[in-house]
């Protein structure tokens, strides 16, 4: 039992828990504080999260820096695109589906590529195949081949940047 209870407490998530829930609540008090530790390590201690797959990955931190930059950069002007699409007068350009393969051998890397391609407006993963390690995405502004073709595009260099970040191939 002990050894159980040692896999599933885990320090940082109570704490963070906690200043969630004092801010929730939003006063800092004594009160406030031994009910935040109280319902932290019970659900830390009842409702455990299980282990984060690593596979030895490390992390490239100069490119993270620089992937980070890029992907805020992309994201405004993603925006920007979608409200233009939304604000005119003209009809919505046609959509699409589109299979994309992924080249990423980690399921943490793949998890994360596809958190970064669904926070960036105007197309979403729909459904992973992680055995084929493929995707399939939507496309908002499918108005022509080419514009599908930038989009898969656009996957292709999210999909070499997370192998140059998390798994350092080239």
């Amino acid at each position: 039992m002990l050894h159980g209870f040692k896999n599933r407490f885990r320090g940082p998530f109570v704490v963070w828990l906690t200043l969630m829930w004092i801010l929730l609540m939003g006063e800092l008090s004594w009160g406030n504080l031994a009910a935040g530790v109280a319902l932290a390590v019970l659900l830390v201690v009842l409702l455990p999260l299980p282990e984060v797959p690593r596979q030895d990955t490390k992390v490239h931190w100069g490119k993270l820096v620089a992937f980070i930059f890029i992907w805020v950069r992309d994201l405004l002007v993603a925006s920007a695109k979608v409200a233009w699409l939304a604000l005119r007068r003209q009809e919505p350009p046609p959509n699409a589906i589109v299979r994309v393969p992924m080249r990423v051998s980690s399921e943490l890397v793949l998890y994360l590529a596809t958190c970064a391609y669904n926070l960036q407006p105007g197309g979403s993963v729909t459904d992973i195949d992680i055995a084929n390690r493929e995707w399939t995405i939507h496309i908002l502004d499918a108005r022509d081949e080419a514009a599908v073709q930038k989009e898969i595009r656009n996957v292709q260099t999210l999909e070499r940047q997370m192998i140059e970040i998390f798994e350092g191939r080239r």
